[in-house]
């Protein structure tokens, strides 16, 4: 674990009860970048990791692309779980997703083919290598649930946006308070 790495986690689009450019997401987004620049600033975190899922994780690498202008230093890792990861997206999906390679830092794979459990692994990957962990949850079941126990069995400080009730939430006092 490097304390000055954070991952992202959080639901796919067809969860959200929200679509981009509303209001909550709007909300949302600013939220997301405020918190960006609190671990930036407060807590020294330089290194961001995106498991380039549709949804948060896209939205986040697309956030700390952005803020690299005002924040040089920061850099983006993709950790993607295997080869053509956007293999059955939409054609804007696959562009993004394209556009976001192309200006991280790093990218890691983790395997070549996918296999039932490469998202898993890629998560394990990122929370393993992170103290921070940023999400996007609801407290529904799946995988962002079993990324954040996960994520709790290790001890990681875990930083969660509500998207319905749009509250902020820690698993440890002080952080981000």
């Amino acid at each position: 674990m490097i304390k000055n790495y954070c991952c992202f986690t959080g639901l796919r689009p067809q969860k959200l009860n929200f679509k981009e450019n509303s209001k909550n997401y709007n909300i949302i987004m600013l939220k997301c970048e405020k918190y960006i620049i609190q671990l930036i600033n407060r807590y020294g975190v330089t290194n961001f990791i995106s498991g380039m899922a549709l949804g948060w994780d896209i939205l986040c690498a697309e956030k700390v692309l952005k803020l690299k202008h005002t924040y040089p230093n920061i850099l983006l890792e993709c950790a993607i779980p295997c080869l053509n990861q956007d293999k059955y997206w939409g054609e804007l999906d696959k562009h993004r997703y394209a556009e976001i390679l192309s200006k991280a830092d790093n990218i890691f794979q983790l395997q070549e083919k996918y296999t039932y459990d490469c998202m898993i692994k890629r998560n394990m990957y990122m929370v393993d290598k992170c103290l921070y962990v940023f999400a996007l949850w609801d407290r529904q079941s799946g995988g962002t649930a079993n990324t954040i126990k996960y994520a709790l069995e290790k001890e990681r400080r875990i930083i969660i946006i509500n998207p319905v009730t749009m509250k902020v939430s820690t698993n440890k006092k002080g952080i981000l308070g």
